[in-house]
């Protein structure tokens, strides 16, 4: 079994990926909130079922990407109070 410190350093690795992978989910978000606002600028008007999905669905995306990163901060906090019980 790994000593508390090497613990610790994993831990510390996988929440520092785990972190980045956060910002990476942001830049999505970000990038997915200016292809919403482009479609809307787009089909302003339409009243094309086909379109009002679309606005719908992107916007569930972005929702699933708040709710993800939300999870993965939660996995960190979880395992940043394991590490300091070592």
């Amino acid at each position: 079994m790994a000593g508390v410190e090497e613990i610790r350093a994993g831990i510390a690795a996988a929440n520092e990926k785990a972190s980045a992978s956060i910002a990476a989910l942001q830049q999505a978000a970000q990038t997915l909130e200016e292809a919403q606002q482009t479609l809307a600028m787009a089909t302003e008007g339409s009243t094309q079922e086909d379109v009002s999905q679309a606005h719908g669905l992107m916007a569930e995306a972005i929702q699933g990407i708040t709710g993800t990163q939300s999870t993965i901060q939660a996995c960190i906090s979880s395992t940043e109070g394991y590490a300091a019980r070592l």
